[in-house]
């Protein structure tokens, strides 16, 4: 396959948005069938979450340069253009090859006919740098233009600054979006050091989780044997922490019994599963039969899995010691790996998803036991999905639940936020914007 690179990245930039894939599930597959060498596969990998990441301010940028709106273009011409035009304005390719090549990928997937078009579209794009262009199209004011300049939609920015509290760090945060791998160590299957000594040259301990590896730039996770035995495994950082609150905290109950409520893929009750002390169990719950069939293989045996409606469970009131209800989100925590999220995701999203959250959190609540403690988690930092879901969900049970300061459980980790909560972020933690809330149940 002529320029394997460049085609893979035109592959599953068109799947995103015709087929609703994530990149990053379709792009390492196709680099396995395709058996692209390191380099290709290191460049189709900048290529297509480079522009996955942009697409929104590129589509702007082709209308000024097209004249017509992006929408009306045919989704291959449209997947072409935001190719090259990421090419064109962020990275080192010279304008002249960025603009031959893409071209030339035109040719290849849509024929002769609008070879002349993307030719005329990407020399328009050529004419001025990035920040030329942002200084053309960019909104007047300071947040919509640092939106625009760091490839966000406006409403993200918003999110984000009532997340952070101001706009002091929104620039940082905004930044920050080169996302590094992060590893696992499952306890009592594997040591951080054994999986460090065999993660080799560069990787890292994670500063925060004791579980943790960084794995060097252009790391395989696949590769290492304790990923393909599922003695570890890639989970972010914080994903790792916010199960380590939990488990940490104090219940004073022999024999526990954990719940993981919204369990799929299973990475945090495979973490879970080997924190349980001595004498207690882990259930594991999941809504849909293919990703519970991925928490069994995660846990390994460690754990008993439950394919069961979380909102609607099989089990008595009060009946664990500790929960987990990682409830479902818009996932801008995990922009920096999901670069498509950013323009998939609209306000509404928000909204939807809000009764949801709220009645997960009410079953994990009615699931302990008095003296037991529920985690609330997300991955994302929108206060309308955290704060204000347990605000909301506690003002209907006063007196039964008390809010615990999750700082001292998690004395390694800085700047997490108010005592009530823990809030991470990418530009803080180089971890996942994850958050967490710990509540304890008073009384029945």
């Amino acid at each position: 396959m002529k320029d394997i690179a460049r085609r893979t990245a035109y592959d599953v930039v068109l799947a995103v948005e015709r087929d609703g894939a994530y990149a990053n599930l379709l792009l390492p597959r196709l680099q396995r069938e395709r058996r692209i060498d390191r380099r290709d596969a290191a460049f189709a990998a900048e290529l297509t979450y480079g522009t996955l990441r942009w697409q929104g301010v590129l589509d702007a940028v082709i209308e000024a340069a097209a004249r017509r709106p992006v929408g009306d273009l045919d989704p291959p011409v449209r997947a072409v253009l935001r190719l090259g035009s990421y090419q064109v304005l962020h990275l080192r390719t010279p304008a002249h090859a960025a603009v031959h090549a893409t071209v030339e990928l035109a040719r290849a997937v849509a024929g002769p006919k609008p070879v002349g078009f993307v030719n005329a579209v990407l020399r328009k794009v050529t004419q001025g740098d990035w920040d030329s262009w942002v200084r053309r199209l960019a909104p007047a004011d300071p947040r919509g233009a640092l939106a625009f300049r760091h490839g966000y939609p406006r409403w993200v920015a918003d999110a984000f600054a009532a997340a952070l509290g101001s706009d002091d760090e929104l620039a940082a945060a905004l930044a920050e979006d080169r996302p590094v791998t992060h590893l696992v160590a499952r306890p009592g299957r594997i040591t951080r050091d054994e999986l460090l000594a065999e993660a080799g040259d560069g990787a890292e301990p994670g500063p925060w989780s004791p579980y943790a590896v960084r794995l060097a730039a252009g790391g395989d996770p696949g590769a290492l044997p304790s990923v393909r035995s599922g003695a570890a495994a890639v989970q972010d950082e914080g994903s790792q922490l916010v199960a380590l609150a939990l488990a940490r905290a104090a219940v004073g109950q022999p024999g526990e019994r954990w719940l993981d409520l919204c369990a799929g893929p299973g990475g945090k009750a495979a973490l879970l599963a080997g924190l349980v002390p001595a004498g207690g169990e882990l259930l594991a719950a999941e809504l849909h039969p293919h990703r519970a069939r991925l928490v069994a293989d995660a846990l390994g045996g460690a754990g008993r899995v439950v394919i069961t409606d979380g909102t609607r469970p099989a089990w008595p009131k009060g009946a664990f010691d500790r929960v987990l209800v990682d409830v479902p989100c818009t996932g801008l925590g995990a922009l920096r790996r999901r670069p498509e999220v950013r323009w998939r995701r609209q306000p509404a999203d928000v909204e939807r998803l809000r009764p949801l959250q709220e009645a997960l959190l009410a079953s994990a609540l009615d699931a302990t036991r008095p003296g037991g403690v529920v985690a609330y988690v997300t991955c994302s930092p929108v206060p309308a999905e955290t704060t204000e879901v347990v605000s909301a969900v506690l003002s209907r049970r006063p007196g039964e639940f008390t809010l615990l300061d999750p700082g001292p459980l998690l004395p390694e980790v800085t700047e997490t936020g108010s005592a009530a909560y823990v809030q991470l972020w990418p530009h803080r933690h180089g971890t996942d914007a994850m958050f967490l809330a710990l509540l304890r149940r008073d009384r029945a």
